[in-house]
């Protein structure tokens, strides 16, 4: 649970670089996610070039973060893989989860860049990184060794919202 109250949008980061061993954690994580009929969309840009960072946190109105961090992750649904299409962005939604908070777990921080459905962002990631047909981008995770130290949020457990057998 730790891991889960402590994780939190950070928008800036420190030089360091992600390790190796560090992103395949958190990588590994992402795709532990479930999916549906194990359709396991999922493909993975991760971009560490700093121009190409510089130009990915253009392509949205809300990607000045991933311009301050030393890495950013472009999480893709590969259409080829969708067994049940209309359920990719709940799967992709899972597996972005998973990646936020392994990486919290392991002191990094990371924030959400919502990219999907809109297609003129969808249309700008392709561009920028020669994404193929067929592979339709999510979102933009910015990663990095944060320069403020996580701090746990309040609880946001509010049992007036929970309704049971019906509303």
């Amino acid at each position: 649970m730790d891991s889960i109250m402590l994780r939190t949008s950070v928008r800036d980061f420190t030089d360091e670089a992600v390790s190796e061993g560090d992103l395949e954690k958190v990588l590994t994580a992402a795709m532990q996610a479930p999916s549906a009929r194990n359709q396991q969309p999922w493909e993975f840009i991760v971009v560490d070039d700093p121009e190409t960072i510089q130009s990915l946190s253009r392509t949205s109105p809300y990607g000045g973060p991933v311009s301050k961090a030393p890495m950013a992750v472009v999480f893709l649904g590969d259409e080829s893989r969708m067994t049940v299409p209309m359920m990719w962005e709940q799967d992709m939604g899972a597996c972005v989860e998973n990646f936020m908070v392994a990486a919290t777990s392991i002191g990094l921080g990371t924030v959400w860049i919502g990219i999907a459905p809109l297609q003129d962002r969808m249309d700008a990631i392709s561009d920028l990184l020669s994404v193929p047909e067929g592979f339709k981008p999510f979102c933009i995770v910015a990663i990095g060794h944060p320069k403020e130290p996580l701090a746990p949020k309040p609880v946001r457990y509010d049992p007036a919202r929970i309704h049971r057998n019906s509303f």
